[in-house]
């Protein structure tokens, strides 16, 4: 009996851990085959090692977009083609607008936001030869925004926008365009956060269902799989994220506003306290090239 992804070829960023790496083996098992781009090659080859003839993989910044081009050129010519893209590669930073610096707001807004695009624009060829599907990870913090983590939010719900202005873009090639929006998810970007600012953790607690909530890594990736092999225009992880989605204006209401308000009042001087004796704007785990912090999977 025919696999799901049987003959078919995935591409994915942020391929070294968390989502990126589950999204690849769950791929592999149900058929496909997978091309990893990302930015430690231990990992990378590693996980590549554990896949077998099924797994490919090449270094890729996704700061960089001549660098992103060739590596999806490269798996292109590799496998043959390209019928599913993942822009997976993502990273957070920490602190308030006033106090986060200019470099670590910019990083984040160029790896979540700017990343997505060269990731597009380097696959829309190939996936119009195949007809095939991209498929970009925001996350609920597109629509849910959370003191602290103003470049993470800026670049999520920029990451949406630019997903579903491709799907008008490229529908009439026969390419279709989705977005995922994971909520909390057990990844080193979550457990991270939380350890290094206990105050997180307690704001977390406060919010509605689903945001005070943690998805395991094994649902979100069954999640993003079913939307691989759907097409869907939308991957709520959890499904209770859609309702994040649609009472969005009741939160940014005046009503919604006097408990937003009370909320960051009572929290947010403290935050910044343990972002400060913290002495960094982003998770300790961040892998290196030419020196400076770049991406990694997605929470």
């Amino acid at each position: 009996m025919a696999k799901r992804f049987s003959n078919q070829v995935l591409v994915i960023t942020g391929a070294a851990r968390g989502i990126g790496a589950g999204v690849a083996r769950q791929f592999v098992a149900e058929g496909g085959r997978v091309g990893l781009l990302g930015l430690e090659p231990d990992l990378l080859q590693a996980l590549s090692d554990e896949l077998g003839d099924a797994a490919a993989w090449w270094p890729a910044d996704v700061r960089d977009g001549a660098a992103v081009t060739h590596a999806i050129d490269s798996a292109a010519a590799h496998f043959g083609r390209i019928d599913h893209l993942v822009a997976n590669a993502g990273i957070a930073s920490y602190g308030t607008v006033r106090q986060i610096d200019e470099a670590s707001f910019e990083r984040v807004i160029d790896i979540n936001l700017n990343g997505a695009y060269r990731t597009l624009h380097a696959g829309i060829p190939h996936l119009e030869k195949s007809k095939g599907y991209a498929l970009v990870i925001a996350s609920l913090a597109s629509f849910t925004n959370l003191a602290g983590l103003a470049a993470y939010n800026a670049s999520k719900a920029g990451a949406e926008s630019l997903a579903l202005v491709t799907k008008q873009e490229v529908a009439h090639l026969g390419i279709s365009v989705g977005v995922a929006h994971p909520s909390w998810i057990d990844t080193d970007i979550v457990r991270g956060a939380e350890d290094d600012l206990p105050t997180f953790k307690v704001i977390r607690s406060k919010l509605p269902y689903p945001a005070n909530s943690t998805t395991t890594l094994e649902d979100c990736i069954d999640a993003i799989l079913k939307g691989l092999a759907k097409r869907s225009t939308r991957v709520y992880v959890k499904k209770g994220v859609i309702w994040a989605n649609w009472f969005k204006p009741l939160v940014n209401s005046p009503v919604g506003w006097r408990v937003v308000k009370k909320l960051a009042a009572q929290h947010v001087p403290q935050l910044e306290r343990e972002v400060e004796a913290l002495g960094r704007f982003q998770h300790a785990h961040v892998p290196l090239t030419d020196g400076r912090p770049s991406g990694h999977p997605e929470a």
